[in-house]
């Protein structure tokens, strides 16, 4: 469930420098259901909730300013 394609996720994250939360929204997106088809909408679930915390954050920063 790590690779799926040609490359692994952690592999992209890293290249695209998405730090922390959007790294763990791309790898429970990427990875869905893939180890456990029974917790698909648990992982999709989990990348949703590492979104919003991003989409939180900026929207914090944007207020500090």
């Amino acid at each position: 469930h790590y690779t799926s394609g040609k490359i692994e996720v952690i592999d992209f994250i890293e290249d695209q420098k998405l730090g922390f939360c959007l790294g763990n929204t791309v790898k429970y997106v990427a990875r869905a259901g893939k180890k456990d088809p029974s917790k698909l909408l648990e992982d999709l679930n989990k990348a949703k909730w590492y979104l919003e915390r991003e989409i939180q954050s900026v929207i914090d920063q944007k207020q500090e300013l």
